[in-house]
């Protein structure tokens, strides 16, 4: 093959490239999100400075590559090194890739106890508290974090819900379709921070208060069609997926393919799963977007 043949070879690995770039906060799951990734095929590669991770997707490029996924964990300590992460995802996107930023966060309390938890110090306290550490690493991330195309809050989650949460999120990272991620959830409980759309169901009769229904679930056949049957059900799901389909086009336009919305009700139980499940169905059918359907608070008191 010739020189010229080989630059062909690896510019069309290029274009086939979508690196993943794991970062958030120390103690938000980034290890374990590095796990899921490595289970699903991933080459992973954690802790590398922003500046190699241009070097990383060339040497994946290459026509004898032996990896064609690649995922990069990095988080605050690789800003001991020259340049930004923020620098070395725009120089990824000159380059015609596209990579998929996926952000891991948790609440001020969560982060805490998980530090005191493993007895470690924060790689920013820098002899000062704990917070102080996680308040300066949150001023730093600030800017990548605009920059994600996928936000998750961790304070929540087991290690299985953050894989399953990981998994429906990121799906088999489309380069074609959008993705949507329908998620039901109970506002008791607290809306989803990483909602790009959020909508309220407490407007339809809450199935808990129906004698034979308050013990099945937004799932369950019965629950599903009381739901569905109630005035303005089929109208709500009708409007939001106009509304939806307009924005799809200016959230490409700026460059937004993982889109997040929430549904919710008192408890997160029947109506907003019932509802979310509808409307996952109709955009299935409707085939434009790659959709997962999640259910937050469904085997939550």
């Amino acid at each position: 093959m010739g020189a010229q043949d080989e630059a062909a070879t690896g510019a069309d690995r290029l274009e086939e490239l979508r690196p993943v770039i794991i970062t958030g906060f120390s103690g938000g799951g980034l290890s374990t999100a590095a796990k899921i990734f490595e289970d699903k095929g991933f080459f992973v590669s954690q802790n590398l400075p922003a500046r190699l991770i241009l070097d990383l997707i060339d040497m994946a490029a290459a026509e004898n590559s032996p990896v064609d996924q690649i995922a990069v964990v990095t988080d605050v300590r690789a800003r001991m090194f020259n340049g930004s992460l923020e620098e070395t995802i725009n120089q990824i996107k000159e380059r015609g890739i596209t990579p998929f930023v996926l952000f891991l966060e948790s609440r001020d309390d969560v982060l805490i106890r998980r530090f005191d938890s493993v007895r470690r110090t924060h790689p920013l306290q820098d002899g000062e508290t704990l917070q102080d550490g996680i308040n300066r690493e949150r001023e730093a991330l600030r800017k990548v974090r605009a920059m994600a195309d996928v936000i998750i809050d961790t304070s929540n989650l087991s290690v299985h819900d953050l894989r399953r949460a990981i998994e429906a999120t990121v799906g088999e990272l489309p380069n074609g379709k959008q993705h949507v991620t329908v998620e039901s959830f109970g506002f008791k409980h607290g809306s989803p921070p990483d909602a790009d759309l959020v909508l309220d169901v407490r407007f339809l009769p809450n199935p808990y208060w129906i004698e034979g229904l308050r013990n099945f679930r937004g799932v369950d056949e019965p629950v599903s069609d009381y739901v569905l049957s109630q005035p303005g059900a089929q109208e709500f799901v009708d409007n939001f997926l106009q509304l939806l389909n307009a924005t799809l086009a200016g959230y490409r336009h700026e460059g937004k393919d993982f889109i997040t919305v929430g549904i919710g009700c008192t408890g997160g139980h029947h109506r907003s799963v019932a509802v979310s499940e509808e409307i996952g169905r109709r955009l299935r059918e409707d085939g434009r977007v790659d959709v997962n359907v999640m259910h937050r608070d469904l085997d939550r008191n």
